[in-house]
């Protein structure tokens, strides 16, 4: 089976110019099919801000109502997916911009649970691995943003860490799939103020001890979660660590490394 990379790319990255241009410097050098996704940064909280939209998290996640909607899906699948593909052609990818709404290309529902209303947020159903195998198989770079659909009109705004897992889980089929979660810090930390205390590698025994231990950031947890999850479907190999260390991380020289044993 032929490589392939799913690379999503932390919000705190998307909100650095600069690094955002270095990271897909490196990207857009990477040889071989490889698909992005990239979660939204600041920008929609800034938008719905100066538009006297009043924002609601719990726990973390953004509660998208319908005026909140209309903003995600206008920065995540609009200013910013298309930025981050001009950049790209620029550097001689071909590459095409989509959502989940595109090309049937993720199909989700909206989220239900017993005491909060996370109003239009999805949790993905399928992905459409034939749809998105024809893009790379045409030597397509994709660049995905985190909008899905729910086959009924309704657009939803949906967790980039859980579209990049569903992603690499369900291509991992046609394709030997690594997946790549590229943020702000150099790793997973024993000790979150310090950058230099990377765990080089987990697996599930150190993981069940790690979360026992409250060791880890507690904010690492989904993202963790997420990984074993792809390594149980049939995902290679799993890296978490510092997008400006993008190569390092592929070749396995940075970051810490989740493996299934």
């Amino acid at each position: 089976m032929e490589p392939l990379l799913v690379i999503k790319i932390g919000g705190n990255i998307i909100d650095d110019e600069k690094k955002l241009s270095l990271f897909l410097e490196e990207f857009g050098s990477i040889e071989g099919k490889k698909i992005l996704v990239h979660g939204g940064g600041k920008l929609a909280t800034k938008l719905a801000d100066q538009l006297g939209i009043q924002q609601q998290l719990v726990d973390g996640r953004r509660i998208t109502d319908a005026e909140t909607l209309k903003i995600v899906t206008m920065v995540y699948a609009g200013y910013i997916n298309k930025k981050i593909v001009a950049e790209l052609q620029s550097m001689g990818n071909e590459a095409i911009g989509i959502c989940g709404a595109d090309g049937n290309a993720i199909r989700a529902h909206k989220r239900t649970h017993a005491s909060i209303d996370y109003g239009f947020v999805g949790d993905v159903d399928e992905i459409n691995d034939s749809f998105l195998s024809k893009l790379l198989e045409a030597n397509m770079t994709i660049v995905i943003a985190p909008i899905t659909h729910d086959k009924h009109g309704q657009l939803l705004n949906t967790n980039a860490d859980t579209i990049a897992q569903e992603i690499a889980k369900t291509l991992s089929k046609h394709y030997q799939v690594r997946l790549v979660y590229s943020f702000e810090k150099n790793g997973v930390l024993l000790n979150v103020e310090d950058e230099n205390s990377v765990i080089k590698e987990i697996n599930p025994t150190s993981y069940k001890k790690l979360k026992a231990e409250r060791t880890i950031f507690a904010g690492m947890i989904p993202k963790l979660d997420n990984a074993f999850t792809a390594l149980q479907s049939g995902v290679k190999k799993v890296i978490i660590g510092k997008a400006e260390d993008l190569k390092k991380l592929i070749e396995g020289h940075a970051g810490t490394t989740i493996i299934n044993e």
